[in-house]
């Protein structure tokens, strides 16, 4: 009996030592071999991973053939290069979209296609406030017609992006430069006589896409390859940087229709010379500090039919502000010739108000 009791722990023993050597050797095995599969398997994850982005490539060829470089010439040499773009192809003409201070100073006006084919353009109209031209060509040149797209769906951090032909069309035509639409409805003011003084007003788009000097009259085009802009000018300076501009497509395409039909823009006119009153040096007894100051008044014109006079200080236009001789012709050009409008204007230390029947300057 006591032997078999014996047997039994020896049993016990063994069974014992064989459990924790198992247990030993499992956990070894765990340790040992478990944290290298995992490593291989996510090193191996990380390895298939495959990037791929195409960026914009797809918007850009939607857009890309339908953009042109635009040489124009005076006596037969070559002046200045810009961009334009085919927005339109009807009965047997291509129709470009570019900007009128491309086109401006020519006496002829070659347009050149991505294939390199050069053709003769004529110009359908164009207009200096609004900066906008209208060309034509033979249709059967034309390579593509870009898509317009609109605004009012276009939001602050959309992708946009230009084509063009910056700095010298020879080497660089065709760039693509992308970036977001940085603003809306930005009023930006302009000098139309390449003076210090600005004298006009355009709203426009903002873009930190990069727009340089030949870029001008390209478009600007949203992520689906739909123009929403014309490139037109550029503000840079030491303190400023990235800051683009273009002209909305919706407001190109009005001045665009009205070339097509062969309508004259008729803008309104006041009949005066008139200054910033911050730039005049002369004492002015009035309680602002910004406005027009009306210099002359020509003899029968609409502001002398309003009893206007030199020396007042015109500050409000309708229901508009009025600080600048850049702002006062923006909310001016609003109307139309015949329309009646409200000029809140000082004389000395009295504001008053008047309505002046806006007529055109006379031929």
């Amino acid at each position: 009996m006591q032997e078999y009791k014996n047997n039994n722990k020896v049993r016990s023993a063994v069974i014992l030592m064989v459990v924790f050597f198992l247990g030993a050797i499992g956990m070894f095995a765990l340790v040992k071999y478990s944290p290298l599969n995992i490593t291989e398997n996510i090193t191996k994850t990380v390895k298939d991973v495959t990037v791929t982005d195409t960026g914009i490539a797809d918007a850009v060829e939607k857009v890309y053939d339908s953009v042109v470089t635009i040489e124009t010439y005076q006596k037969n040499k070559l002046y200045a290069t810009g961009t334009g773009f085919v927005y339109k192809k009807e009965d047997g003409k291509g129709y470009i979209l570019t900007n009128n201070h491309v086109i401006e100073s020519a006496d002829a006006v070659r347009v050149v296609f991505t294939n390199n084919n050069s053709v003769e353009a004529k110009i359908v109209g164009s207009d200096k406030y609004a900066d906008i031209a209208v060309l034509t060509v033979d249709s059967q040149n034309v390579l593509s017609v870009a898509e317009l797209g609109n605004n009012s769906s276009s939001r602050i951090g959309d992708t946009v992006f230009a084509v063009g032909a910056p700095i010298d069309s020879s080497a660089y035509s065709w760039t693509v430069t992308r970036g977001i639409l940085s603003g809306k409805d930005r009023m930006v003011e302009v000098s139309l006589t390449n003076s210090s003084v600005s004298d006009w007003v355009m709203s426009v788009l903002q873009t930190d896409a990069a727009i340089n000097s030949g870029n001008s009259g390209g478009p600007l085009s949203n992520s689906n390859g739909e123009v929403v802009g014309i490139t037109s000018m550029k503000l840079a300076s030491s303190q400023i940087e990235g800051m683009g501009f273009a002209i909305p497509i919706e407001d190109a395409l009005w001045y665009a229709e009205k070339f097509e039909k062969g309508e004259k823009i008729e803008r309104p006119y006041l009949g005066v010379s008139m200054y910033n009153l911050s730039d005049i040096l002369i004492r002015v007894d009035a309680p602002v500090s910004s406005g027009v100051y009306i210099d002359k008044v020509e003899s029968g014109s609409p502001a002398d039919e309003a009893s206007l006079k030199s020396g007042d200080i015109i500050v409000k236009l309708g229901d508009a502000d009025i600080t600048s001789l850049a702002f006062l012709k923006y909310q001016l050009y609003k109307h139309n010739v015949g329309d009646t409008v409200s000029i809140s204007y000082y004389r000395g230390s009295e504001l008053k108000t008047t309505n002046i029947h806006l007529s055109k300057a006379a031929s």
